[in-house]
């Protein structure tokens, strides 16, 4: 059962969003607030989502996320809206909101939003149980256990990356099996006891992993792990693009509100989306590729 916290100035708002909840057995309100100035980390702190009004008197929902962020909230956010200009939607995504929810409420489409956050935060919740059964098993478990629990951790790691990548729409680029050595890659470093709360070097990761998965002699490792290194800042453009071409059909396309703002830097992903617009087949976005590999390990392993 999760728990909601309730941002919005308009009482018939928060009574209709209130009986969705309660009706549809995700979880409680536990709490509620009329705008954005009475809502700080005090109040908010238990909640596993806050729901929040966009435009408030005062201060609207964009400041107040951004309020609670700096102030260490770390749940999640979805925003009610009947605003559809992309600019501050944007923006709003680069303050750390999930998703959407359009005024007037739709019954329907609040179930929907709330039931894809809903089902993200049990899978994240489920995987640190399994997590720390998995380090109980490890210390206890013989060698030939452990290394059995391993590879089948790693052939369901990898079968949610190549699912990723049909949902990215790049799993038939050059770069996609380069990413899914990788993966496999980082799932062992982690079981060797290696915290993984940021990425090794890139120049690392690529000679590492050329030099595991690929036969290659010494003296062509570097050459190796720079094709490798072009290839997958490729994919990660083609990533880009997708995801682009995706939110300038429809801004609330859950592929697109989901990974855009998390593979990428949310302004690059703007800049993406105007450049498709003027038929451009370059760009000039900045993509950061440690954020881009780290963020897709971290939502291959979420999903398991």
């Amino acid at each position: 059962m999760l728990r909601f916290f309730l941002v919005e100035d308009d009482p018939a708002v928060r009574r209709m969003v209130s009986r969705i909840i309660a009706e549809s057995g995700l979880g409680d309100v536990i709490g509620e607030a009329d705008d954005g100035m009475s809502t700080s980390i005090d109040g908010i702190r238990s909640a596993d989502v806050v729901i929040i009004d966009l435009l408030m008197p005062g201060r609207d929902g964009i400041e107040t996320v951004k309020a609670l962020r700096d102030e260490g909230y770390a749940g999640r956010f979805i925003m009610i809206s009947q605003v559809e200009n992309k600019q501050m939607i944007g923006e709003a995504y680069q303050q750390g909101i999930d998703t959407f929810i359009q005024k007037p409420i739709n019954r329907l489409e609040v179930l929907a939003v709330l039931k894809r956050v809903a089902d993200h935060l049990i899978l994240e919740k489920s995987l640190q149980t399994i997590r720390n059964s998995l380090s109980v098993f490890d210390a206890q478990g013989n060698d030939e256990a452990k290394m059995g629990g391993l590879r089948q951790r790693e052939r369901s790691w990898e079968q949610q990356a190549r699912s990723l990548l049909m949902q990215l729409g790049i799993a038939g680029e050059a770069g996609a099996s380069d990413l899914i050595d990788i993966i496999i890659w980082l799932t062992e470093q982690e079981h060797e006891g290696r915290v993984l709360a940021d990425l090794p070097p890139l120049k690392d990761i690529y000679e590492q992993v050329v030099r595991k998965h690929r036969e290659v002699r010494d003296d062509s490792l570097q050459k190796d792990a720079r094709a490798m290194e072009q290839r997958v800042r490729r994919l990660a453009f083609q990533t880009l693009t997708h995801l682009s071409s995706l939110g300038l059909n429809d801004y609330a396309n859950p592929t697109f509100e989901y990974y855009a703002s998390r593979l990428f830097d949310f302004q690059e992903v703007r800049l993406r989306m105007r450049e498709l617009e003027d038929g451009s087949k370059t760009t000039s976005a900045k993509l950061n590729i440690r954020k881009f590999l780290y963020v897709f390990y971290m939502e291959a392993r979420s999903a398991n």
